[in-house]
């Protein structure tokens, strides 16, 4: 960013979404978001992501009131089986729950990321919807898995990238988003904003054996608009 340029806040203590914007050699501050996450009576898993992402960031906007132009950058993360949301385990047996629901089939990873713009007031946020299809571990392999203790602060109990239980045999979509964070979205984003972000598939790539859906298909920085 230029002299001038909005400082960027991450509504957000996660510390992968953090190492994402630090690997895209974005400078910015970290703000906790203080927002309940239950879902509301009949709400979709993709609108839920959608709306935590929007409320997270307006939370943090309301929290910077008066201290300059920022761009906050919030984003939510669902996993969900159809219509079933499957977040954070509670315990260990919940974990291995989820994960024996989720064995040898597909399930869906739903990712919102919102920019909001503190001096202009505008609100930007858009959704990333993943097929992620699990590979068919044995229940030794879960019991493993959940004694390191890994699955407990992860939602559908899972991380993708991890390098000893790798769930995933199959993804279509984004890696990123459902590490956390869609890298491809968020670069989209930033360019509407006047942000310069350089390529996001190295990043994204380091997470896994899975290619970055926005591989060759990124947009240069030339197709900036900085008024949007």
């Amino acid at each position: 960013m230029t002299g001038g340029a909005p400082r960027l806040v991450l509504a957000s203590t996660s510390p992968r979404r953090q190492a994402f914007l630090r690997e895209l050699g974005l400078a910015f501050t970290v703000a906790a978001a203080d927002v309940d996450e239950t879902p509301l009576a009949g709400e979709s898993p993709t609108g839920l992501a959608t709306r935590l992402a929007e409320r997270k960031a307006q939370a943090v906007a309301a929290q910077l009131s008066g201290q300059g132009r920022a761009l906050v950058i919030a984003a939510d993360t669902v996993v969900a089986l159809d219509d079933q949301v499957l977040g954070k385990p509670v315990d260990a047996a919940e974990a291995r729950w989820m994960l024996a629901l989720l064995r040898d089939g597909p399930h869906q990873v739903h990712s919102a990321v919102s920019l909001l713009d503190t001096g202009r007031g505008v609100q930007k946020t858009r959704l990333c919807s993943t097929t992620v299809v699990m590979r068919a571990y044995s229940d030794a392999e879960i019991d493993a898995y959940v004694a390191t203790g890994d699955p407990l602060d992860k939602a559908g109990a899972y991380a993708i990238q991890h390098p000893v239980f790798a769930p995933a045999r199959a993804l279509v979509g984004c890696l990123s988003g459902v590490v956390g964070l869609p890298l491809g979205v968020l670069r989209d984003l930033l360019l509407e904003a006047g942000v310069a972000v350089g390529p996001v598939a190295p990043v994204c790539e380091r997470q896994g054996g899975f290619p970055c859906c926005r591989r060759g298909q990124e947009p240069v920085a030339s197709q900036v608009d900085p008024q949007a």
